[in-house]
């Protein structure tokens, strides 16, 4: 019998539960389990790449990222329509103002020449929630969604903090901390493309 033939004949109960070549599985670094897929906002999505950053010897987060179709260089990211997620877990306690202080290096440190001018009420805005935060811990859950209708909506330990960043080059700006020309850990960035076996 033929393979075609094979699975022609088998019950639709049986077909419904094999799993679909290039599904994807759930991946887990440093006992951080992401999705995948995942559902934000009715859309499902794809865990594109996932990886650890790195600070000296030391692990920060493990961080996904996920998009409704696979991407493998950061401007096919920054052009993928639809939701997209940024999940960080933190593997160690931080300064949570820290934080919101690299992250605004980092965009400073990739946005394009004109761009930075309307970024920084976004900036500031994201620095005060990191302040009030004060700490993360390890095992701490963050996300930053971009929802085409709403904007980019913050989650940390499963609350929205605030209202979204409407601006559709706010949430690109702070892809382009990991994923730009000077990003913040070479090997993660390769990691989010999906270019490291993950």
């Amino acid at each position: 019998m033929t393979p075609l033939r094979f699975f022609c004949c088998l019950p639709l109960s049986i077909l419904l539960c094999l799993p679909l070549r290039g599904q994807g599985a759930p991946v887990t670094l440093q006992g951080v389990h992401f999705k995948d897929p995942l559902e934000l906002n009715g859309s499902a999505l794809q865990l594109n790449g996932a990886g650890v950053r790195y600070k000296a010897v030391f692990k920060v987060y493990a961080m996904g990222l996920y998009l409704g179709h696979k991407a493998q260089t950061a401007d096919a990211v920054l052009a993928t329509a639809g939701p997209k997620r940024i999940s960080i877990t933190m593997l160690r306690d931080i300064d949570a103002n820290e934080l919101g202080k690299l992250f605004t290096r980092g965009v400073e440190d990739n946005a394009p020449k004109g761009e930075m001018s309307r970024l920084v009420p976004g900036l500031i805005r994201m620095g005060e929630v990191f302040a009030e935060l004060k700490k993360l811990q390890a095992g701490d859950n963050f996300t930053i969604d971009w929802l085409p209708d709403t904007g980019t909506v913050l989650t940390v330990r499963g609350q929205v903090q605030g209202a979204p960043f409407r601006e559709a080059e706010f949430f690109n700006a702070l892809l382009r901390i990991w994923l730009g020309p000077a990003p913040a850990d070479g090997k993660l960035k390769d990691a989010l493309l999906g270019k490291d076996g993950n």
